[in-house]
């Protein structure tokens, strides 16, 4: 019997080892991948996750790459080409975009996850994860060309004067960028904060973005302030060291007043407010410190405590209703500004 008969074409047991050995190496993948899996889902942090979802494609395209290091001796030579110099050539250029894959889904990820837990990261995510993304495949665009013996230092030099043009000409922009990546590391104010600016202007921090910082004020207008102000101007910060505020309430009262009484009700009214308004602070002890003699009134500081400043106007709105409900039932007065004028000369 003639045996070689029997031999297998080269052109048909490559793709058969081919498919065998991408077959074997893409079930080993599965399986790994399964196990790491399930220890993943184990842990609260979700780098684990983020990293195995990157490595997933990238990790496929190289099972099918792989194959045709384990053919390549396998494949028959054809006249005036040279198989084998682009089976290598492709095996190069899937491992390089592999890669790029793997870091961008990876960068990706993790823009996504920490933009849960950074509000302006979240507010401007899209911009970034595009910027990034452009980023990522540009380097790798010239590590390619690079591989191939394409000279990449003239499109550096061209890249570089046209980001310095590029630099001059949004140069207002970019120090806004900056100012907002440094208000981001630094967090002098944050979402939610209540704050006043060295201008007057004051309320609540609603946006964070690269550009600009939104302030919604009490009459619900919205001032849009550029982060380079903002990071060059004085801000008061209400909710430093905590969100509770002192509420300080200027009372005034009668010259004939018993003093020791004024203080004494005026304390039964501060702490009854403190229990039973909407954002008192249950526990402070309300203070009271007589500080003037004025024209025609005694004057003190009544110093109260709230949960945050929205609840502070609420405090004051209740101690100032139940402090002149209970003055006029102790017969405490509260004294209209007068002014005592004498006429006539001296030796009148």
């Amino acid at each position: 019997m003639d045996f070689h008969l029997w031999a297998v074409s080269p052109w048909l047991l490559v793709p058969l080892v081919f498919l065998a050995w991408v077959i074997i190496l893409a079930t080993i993948k599965r399986i790994v991948f399964a196990i790491i899996r399930k220890l993943a889902a184990r842990t609260a942090n979700q780098i684990d996750d983020i990293l195995l979802d990157a490595l997933d494609l990238p990790l496929t395209l190289i099972v099918y790459a792989s194959g045709v290091l384990v053919v390549q001796n396998m494949v028959p030579r054809v006249e005036g080409v040279d198989v084998l110099k682009y089976l290598l050539g492709g095996f190069k250029i899937v491992c390089i975009v592999s890669g790029i894959l793997f870091v961008d889904k990876f960068i990706q990820g993790m823009i996504q996850e920490t933009s849960k837990t950074m509000e302006v990261l979240r507010a401007s995510s899209g911009v970034v994860r595009g910027f990034v993304r452009v980023v990522i495949f540009a380097l790798g665009g010239l590590i390619l060309l690079d591989t191939f013996g394409v000279s990449v230092t003239p499109i550096i030099a061209s890249l570089g004067i046209g980001s310095l043009a590029v630099a001059l000409a949004l140069q207002p922009t970019l120090e806004n960028f900056f100012s907002g990546v440094q208000i981001i590391i630094d967090k002098p104010v944050q979402i939610g904060q209540f704050i006043r600016l060295e201008s007057g202007e004051e309320g609540v921090v609603e946006r964070i973005g690269w550009r600009s910082t939104w302030i919604i004020m009490g009459n619900n207008n919205t001032v849009i302030l550029p982060n380079k102000m903002l990071v060059n101007t004085r801000v008061t910060n209400f909710c430093y060291p905590d969100h509770e505020i002192a509420v300080v309430v200027p009372v005034m009262v009668h010259f004939a007043s018993d003093l020791d009484k004024v203080e004494k009700v005026s304390l039964e009214v501060a702490r009854e407010t403190l229990k039973e308004a909407e954002g008192g602070v249950r526990l402070f002890e309300p203070v009271m410190r007589y500080h003037e003699l004025a024209d025609s009134a005694i004057k003190f500081n009544m110093v109260l405590r709230a949960r945050d400043v929205a609840a502070s106007q609420v405090v004051k709105h209740e101690f100032i209703k139940r402090l002149q409900k209970r003055y006029a039932r102790e017969g405490i007065i509260i004294p209209f500004p007068t002014r005592t004028i004498l006429q006539g000369g001296a030796g009148s």
